[in-house]
């Protein structure tokens, strides 16, 4: 089998690859994969690629051989499903790698900004400002925290709240009654948690029904001063209306390690002129990212070498099984 990874230049990465499949013919490519950067050959049977690639219809086509799409993430609305469907073309992803990760990091925005932590360390390192002023934080023992989404991240992330001694909200299409036991919480409806939430956090996958599911309509429901979490997917969130939120002074702020346009901001993405149909997204993550009251980091919740480790293996044995006949984690 011909084999190509996209978007991987770490030499460790490669290696590893080109030791799990080497029966297999296995190429690199630095940049991620769209429809600006079809590579010339266009013979690969599989490919590898991470959440800033786009595979369109038109990229499908342009790999006339191509049998199989191997997501190293767990999210795949970066990918046509339904024309991979209509192609015959396996698509698999990484389901579970980062569920502890993203839950610590969750508490590590949480932190941030309920003890005004990057403040600080501005303060001092660059002000050269050992003092308090301006830098009053809030306890999180007693706080109501609001949980979208109670997969295995948002699991963790209750896990993790009762530690701290919070009172727990969840919203999910499909609850839990054990979980909610375990960690005694609360399932209630959307509304009634954004209205008692003085912390919401997200952990939905995207679709399109979780697209923009906090938005205008909605987001002036939350606590006046309440905070926003997102460590899911941007589009979860409608930027413009967030930024609203937070400049109007309803909402505290906001910590956010995905944006609505998040691709548009990055690497070779930066270079190219954004859609117009995108283009106020493309203002508010901006506004977003120079308001002093939100943290935003760039997507690196799951970045740690426990969690890439896992991505890794899982990738291996997900392009094994397709060659082996016994095709895993399926998503199409």
């Amino acid at each position: 089998m011909k084999i190509a990874f996209f978007g991987l230049k770490e030499q460790e990465k490669q290696e590893y690859f080109l030791n799990s499949l080497i029966e297999h013919q296995v190429i690199f490519f630095d940049q991620d994969l769209n429809e600006e950067t079809l590579p010339k050959d266009s013979s690969v049977e599989i490919i590898s690629v991470f959440v800033q690639s786009k595979i369109t219809a038109r990229v499908i086509d342009a790999f006339p051989n191509l049998k199989m799409i191997a997501v190293r993430a767990t999210g795949f609305d970066n990918i046509d499903i339904k024309y991979a469907q209509k192609k015959n073309i396996i698509v698999s992803n990484v389901p579970t790698y980062g569920s502890h990760t993203v839950a610590e990091f969750t508490f590590g925005l949480i932190l941030s900004l309920s003890r005004k932590i990057p403040q600080a360390l501005t303060k001092v390192k660059t002000k050269l400002k050992f003092e308090r002023g301006g830098l009053r934080g809030f306890d999180l023992y007693g706080k109501t925290l609001g949980i979208l989404g109670t997969g295995k991240i948002g699991a963790n992330v209750a896990k993790i709240a009762k530690g701290f001694g919070m009172i727990i909200l969840a919203y999910d299409l499909y609850p839990s009654k054990q979980l909610a036991k375990t960690f005694e919480f609360q399932y209630v409806s959307l509304m009634q948690l954004l209205k008692e939430s003085d912390i919401v956090t997200i952990h939905v996958p995207a679709t399109k029904q979780t697209r923009h599911l906090i938005n205008k309509s909605n987001i002036f429901q939350l606590k006046k001063g309440a905070f926003i979490i997102n460590t899911a997917r941007g589009d979860v969130v409608e930027g413009e209306a967030l930024h609203q939120a937070i400049a109007s002074g309803h909402l505290g702020g906001a910590g956010l390690d995905v944006l609505e346009a998040e691709t548009n901001l990055q690497g070779d993405h930066k270079k190219q002129k954004p859609d117009p149909s995108i283009k106020k997204t493309v203002l508010a993550d901006n506004l977003l990212i120079k308001d002093p009251k939100v943290i935003v980091t760039p997507h690196i919740a799951f970045y740690t070498t426990e969690a890439e480790q896992a991505i890794i293996q899982t990738t291996v044995e997900n392009i094994q099984g397709f060659i082996e006949g016994s095709s895993k984690n399926v998503v199409s």
